[in-house]
């Protein structure tokens, strides 16, 4: 009989350390999972105690920022507050707090492995495409998303790639079941890749043909042609009856003559953004955005007297040419800061999906070269907000915005520094974790280092 009941016993223990085992692997199989969006704000929360950065340059120390329903009830100095009762107190004393920030042109949640073809949704095939959507494949189960809202990226601009007119963007925040839940700003712009009329580089002493050049251009010809004609036409289609079949090329066009869209045109070089801008205003567009710009600074006064805003790509970038100063693009957001033109800060370039959570160091890079820290804020978060029609809700922390906010224990826009402590969108604080912190700290149970 004890035989028999020490057997029943091992087996009954057997069971219960596979139970745990199983346990184990779906909590680790759970944990390495991008996390599930949170859910609406239940009741107010009040942080006190840190650091206010509002987003407009202005510095609140021994601040208050209270929230309730997503939307920011109090944003200011502790002396001016009074504590609503039944608010969850979140001390924060001796931490900074920001605006969540906006990252533009981005192809976040459209790549996910850039060397893997299928998991790249960012172009469509052929050279016109104004009625593509990028905002319908972007993809709220991205294992990079968590990585960039770690950084204190809230809230993107995405944006299709490829062709003449490559389509629609859609600015999106970061914590969301499906597009349709993530949409903040849905089809609020056209992009136009400008085509360029610099030759082709060539190594190693490469013959160049003396008619390649002629041809070239001809080519680059024809395709402004039928730009052109696009634009023509959709101008007059606005005034059609629509009792037929909408023409859906046509149609996605016709923000860009009454202000309710932009136009990005992505070009660098200093004599196509000046053609270019020329182009869009004599067909009648009413808002134009210049997307790159590495040669802005030659072209303060043009930009200023059209009122074309600038988003600036990577600034951690060499010179264009060889007698440019070395720090050409890094001193760039200065320069356009001081000429008092409308700009922001993008992550555009190589690795741009996993590497633009360092967007707010690239903000510090231009704090190093000439901008305030405050200044450097306001690029990546009440800039880009102005610039993509979204600064009514978000940008700034002010009484009225959506409660999009982080809050660090150190300077966010440093590296060394940068720490999220905790993070809302519309009031909702959700999982920081990821896919990088779950490996780190499995791997610093392992050899117990960090």
């Amino acid at each position: 009989m004890k035989r028999y009941t020490t057997f029943f016993s091992q087996l009954k223990k057997a069971k219960s350390q596979q139970l745990i085992a199983i346990s184990l692997l779906l909590s680790i199989a759970a944990q390495a999972q991008v996390p599930m969006p949170a859910p609406a704000q239940s009741k107010p929360i009040v942080l006190t105690g840190g650091t206010l950065h509002v987003g407009n340059g202005t510095v609140v120390p021994d601040a208050v920022v209270a929230f309730d329903k997503g939307r920011i009830l109090y944003a200011g100095a502790r002396s001016g507050y009074t504590p609503a009762a039944g608010a969850e107190m979140v001390d924060v004393k001796g931490q900074e707090i920001y605006p969540g920030l906006i990252l533009p042109n981005t192809t976040l949640g459209l790549t996910e492995t850039e060397s893997v073809r299928a998991t790249v949704d960012e172009r469509e095939v052929g050279e016109l495409n104004p009625n593509v959507r990028s905002l319908i494949a972007y993809n709220t189960d991205s294992d990079v998303l968590p990585t960039v809202r770690t950084n204190g990226v809230l809230l993107a601009q995405i944006t299709p790639r490829g062709g003449l007119l490559s389509g629609q963007s859609s600015v999106v925040q970061l914590d969301a079941w499906n597009w349709e839940d993530a949409a903040v700003r849905p089809d609020e712009g056209q992009h136009l890749v400008w085509p360029t009329s610099a030759p082709p580089r060539f190594f190693g002493g490469a013959t160049v043909d003396p008619r390649a050049a002629e041809r070239r251009e001809q080519a680059r010809q024809q395709r402004l042609n039928e730009l052109e004609q696009l634009f023509a036409e959709a101008s007059a289609y606005r005034y059609l009856s629509t009792v037929h079949a909408t023409n859906l090329r046509l149609a996605s066009l016709g923000g860009l003559f009454d202000g309710s869209k932009t136009l990005y045109i992505h070009a660098d070089n200093g004599k196509e953004i000046l053609e270019a801008v020329r182009f869009a205003k004599r067909l009648g567009v009413q808002k134009v955005t210049v997307v790159g710009a590495r040669d802005a600074w030659m072209m303060l006064d043009f930009l200023k007297q059209n009122d074309v805003a600038v988003v600036l790509s990577r600034i951690h970038a060499l010179p264009l040419r060889d007698g440019d100063d070395y720090d050409q693009a890094y001193k760039l957001p200065a320069t356009l800061q001081k000429a008092g033109i409308r700009y922001c800060l993008d992550y555009e370039g190589s690795m741009e999906t996993a590497g633009s959570r360092n967007l707010a160091f690239v903000a510090g890079t231009a704090a190093g070269f000439g901008l305030t820290k405050e200044q450097a804020l306001t690029a990546v978060t009440l800039s880009p907000a102005q610039i993509l029609g979204l600064d009514k809700d978000y940008g700034s922390l002010e009484a009225g915005k959506s409660a999009t906010l982080i809050v660090s224990r150190g300077d966010l826009l440093d590296m060394r520094t940068n720490d999220l402590t905790h993070a809302y969108i519309d009031g909702r604080e959700f999982n920081r974790d990821n896919k990088q912190t779950y490996l780190s700290n499995k791997f610093v149970t392992k050899y117990g280092v960090k």
